[in-house]
């Protein structure tokens, strides 16, 4: 007889229960069904896999050898299914994975611990998946559920299955040898970078976003985007790998600091690297709402999303942050 294409788990927890009390008498009870009813299930069951699983005499019952040998299974099987119904039951959820790119970027860290104080009963789990264009893989894949960056420089047909939420324009800076020449000045006139060679993750496949935005920005400056780099993970690395090369870094005003380093601002104008939140379209989690109102409440609070005079984003950038506002 051939294997039966599917095994209700209403039978299985027949036969389980059953087994367990070797009694069809208080098993019904567990169950709170008719002892008629149970038998009739265990029967089906037995039909389905062309297996006798009981022997049953007016004094007892006892498992058959194909009983004993499909116990753990119809087990595991009902293990599976209570921890299926647990976590779809009224007021549960599952955690949510929540990408900030970077352990020392502030502004994803910040919103994520808004969120949390917001949904104390929700756990939210921090991923760094380091930029935006290769979360945007492990978001469509249900691998992770929302991360940061500039959704602008993501593909059309990535934007088109995924939401956003403009957060903030961040404002940008440069990272320098701390004996740089123009690590001197507080602030660094972008024309002063006329002639140098900036990294600005050339190569990296993960932040594509970012090496488009650098090339928008140095265009027509008279910057050189730096060559591709093997990816330095950790400080140490980073740290490494600018001191070889001396290529001043292109950055975030809250990038962290790294010894022998120094961060300044660039200005004139000052460029601006706009942060989205962003989520697949269709997700609904209660945790996904609390992270909206955490960067929603942030930006309104530091006024992240109010564009100075004198700031500067490609002409796309403005398009997209506006769309969603």
């Amino acid at each position: 007889m051939p294997a039966p294409a599917h095994v209700d788990p209403r039978l299985l927890r027949a036969f389980v229960t059953v087994a367990e009390e070797l009694h069809f008498t208080r098993a019904a009870a567990r169950l709170y069904v008719a002892q008629q009813a149970l038998s009739r299930d265990v029967r089906r069951l037995e039909r389905e896999l062309g297996a006798e699983l009981f022997v049953r005499t007016t004094r007892q019952v006892t498992l058959t050898a194909d009983g004993a040998r499909l116990l753990p299974h119809a087990r595991r099987v009902l293990a599976a299914e209570d921890d299926l119904l647990a976590a779809f039951a009224p007021g549960q959820s599952r955690p949510l994975l929540v990408d900030l790119n970077s352990p020392g970027l502030a502004t994803g860290r910040r919103v994520l611990r808004r969120a949390r104080e917001l949904a104390p009963d929700c756990e939210l789990m921090a991923r760094y998946e380091s930029g935006l264009t290769g979360a945007a893989a492990e978001l469509l894949a249900g691998r992770l559920d929302a991360s940061f960056g500039r959704f602008a420089g993501l593909d059309p047909a990535l934007r088109s299955a995924l939401e956003q939420q403009p957060v903030r324009y961040e404002p940008m800076a440069v990272v320098l040898p701390e004996d740089h020449p123009l690590a001197a000045l507080p602030e660094v006139p972008l024309a002063a970078l006329a002639g140098e060679t900036v990294y600005a993750g050339a190569g990296n496949p993960r932040t594509g976003e970012w090496t488009d935005l650098a090339c928008r920005l140095f265009e027509g400056r008279g910057i050189r985007l730096a060559a591709p780099l093997p990816l330095a993970v950790g400080d140490e690395e980073f740290e490494r790998i600018m001191a070889k090369t001396r290529h001043p870094v292109l950055a975030v005003v809250d990038f962290p600091a790294l010894p022998r380093t120094v961060r300044r601002p660039l200005v004139d104008p000052v460029p601006l690297s706009p942060v989205s939140l962003v989520w697949r379209k269709g997700l609904a989690h209660p945790a996904l709402d609390a992270l909206r109102r955490a960067a929603a409440e942030l930006a309104r609070a530091h006024g992240w999303l109010r564009r100075p005079a004198e700031g500067w984003i490609p002409a796309v950038d403005g398009e997209v942050m506006r769309s969603a506002g």
